[in-house]
């Protein structure tokens, strides 16, 4: 009796401190919430970085002012120590460009944008019949001759049957990546894709590609927006159409020194314990870069203003990172990563926010089973916040050499994502289509995420 009322009495005081303990996160999501949603500074600091900085692309001299403005963003931001981690990034260049099309017999000019890391015409025009092929089977099929000195037309569709866009991006971004290497292999002269686009409009998207090692020839490669890739479409089942590309892209020869920009709150009791937050600081060169990723960064920086604002003491180290290069090379990622293994820093959890401003729905996580289940079972705190989703694996391009690398958990903030695909890496990536209630509260809820990690272990 007396050790059946002792287990008794043990396991009221255990459930009873539960209930205080989430009475108190409860308290103190509240506390977040309103710091940021009334006296958050996200959004006016991603307003200055797109309207004073515009896109960033790393190497340039726009990605060198975005580290200032970073650095200076970080400390009004209250961070304990502000520092640059210096790594060096690729630099590709654009230039000019131009594809024309020659529809109904005479050439149009169409929006087109080189995809990055490729190599143009050297500026001279290559005009050359297009041949449109639905996917990399449809070209595997074809004779040598019906591709030999030929542009190829990739028109593969970004599918619009996945719900979640990120998967239909994942299905399609093959097309961009690596379409050059498969048509140089059967000897074309250049590659048109349609764009990695969800948007029912003419904005082409660019994005990174790649040359294999193998590939002696390094071709061309114009995306072109849903509506020209239509209209190429039609008119190549009507009969032959001529393109005229010419670009002055191309990668240049010398890294170009540049920082990952990092603010940190120093833990109380347990300092060596680090969480990273972050987002990348470089863009593409068109647009603003206001969703990819302006709003991971400014998002990170205001955890740190805002736990500092309502007197928060964390247990371990936050540190907020800015990272450069993810776009063309994550050279910041792999210099973050080596320079924890180097210091043989402790990381508890890296977060990242890549996948645009918009109304937070969730938390993709890869780590252990029991993490997951762990940060699952405060579910009921994030739903009032209309957050539901932890079912994904997700973490994010900066922080996972940390994971690779270092064995560090990840965690992902998951914005809706019906509309990231109409602005990604387009010229239509601009401060105006961020939301501030939306992009505040992606900030409430990484914030909100630090804080149970810090108070109760992951």
């Amino acid at each position: 009796m007396y050790l059946t009322m002792k287990s008794v009495i043990i396991t009221s005081a255990f459930c009873l401190s539960a209930v205080i303990s989430h009475a108190q996160d409860s308290v103190m999501f509240r506390r977040i919430s309103d710091e940021i949603m009334l006296k958050g500074t996200c959004y006016e600091n991603l307003r200055v970085l797109c309207k004073t900085v515009g896109h960033r692309l790393s190497g340039t001299p726009a990605a060198a002012k975005a580290v200032t403005w970073g650095e200076k963003a970080m400390k009004e931001a209250g961070a304990d120590n502000v520092w640059l981690q210096p790594v060096n990034v690729p630099y590709w260049y654009r230039g000019k460009e131009s594809l024309e099309l020659k529809l109904n017999g005479k050439y149009k000019t169409v929006p087109a944008l080189s995809l990055g890391n490729s190599k143009g015409t050297d500026g001279k025009t290559l005009e050359a019949p297009i041949v449109m092929v639905a996917d990399f089977a449809a070209l595997e099929a074809l004779p040598d001759k019906d591709v030999k000195g030929k542009i190829i037309f990739f028109n593969y569709r970004f599918r619009q049957d996945f719900v979640n866009s990120f998967e239909g991006y994942g299905d399609a971004v093959a097309y961009r990546w690596k379409s050059p290497n498969i048509a140089a292999k059967r000897g074309a002269a250049g590659v048109i894709i349609r764009s990695m686009s969800t948007g029912e409009d003419d904005f082409p998207h660019t994005g990174s590609m790649h040359y294999d090692d193998s590939v002696v020839a390094k071709l061309p490669e114009m995306a072109i927006g849903n509506q020209s890739a239509d209209a190429l479409e039609a008119a190549c089942k009507k009969g032959t159409v001529t393109a005229r590309m010419t670009s002055e892209c191309h990668m240049m020869e010398k890294m170009v020194p540049s920082y990952n920009v990092i603010g940190e709150i120093k833990g109380t009791e347990q300092p060596e314990r680090i969480i990273t937050v972050g987002g990348h600081l470089d863009s593409w060169d068109v647009g603003e870069g206001a969703h990819d990723d302006g709003a991971g960064c400014v998002q990170s920086i205001e955890v740190i203003r805002a736990l500092k604002a309502i007197g928060y003491k964390p247990k371990y180290t936050i540190r907020a990172v800015l990272f450069m290069n993810e776009e063309n090379g994550n050279k910041g990622g792999h210099a973050y990563a080596d320079s924890a293994v180097a210091r043989k820093e402790q990381h508890v959890l890296a977060i990242e926010s890549d996948a645009g401003g918009f109304s937070p729905r969730g938390i993709g996580m890869e780590m252990s089973d029991a993490q997951k289940e762990h940060i699952k079972s405060y579910r009921h705190l994030f739903l009032p916040y209309n957050i539901h989703d932890f079912e994904h694996e997700e973490g994010g391009v900066d922080i996972s050499p940390l994971y690779y690398k270092h064995k560090v958990p990840m965690a992902g903030l998951m914005p809706d994502s019906q509309r990231y695909f109409d602005y990604h890496h387009t010229a239509n990536d601009v401060f105006e289509q961020v939301n501030h209630r939306e992009l505040k509260l992606g900030a409430v809820v990484m914030t909100q995420l630090i804080y149970l990690v810090c108070e109760h272990g992951l």
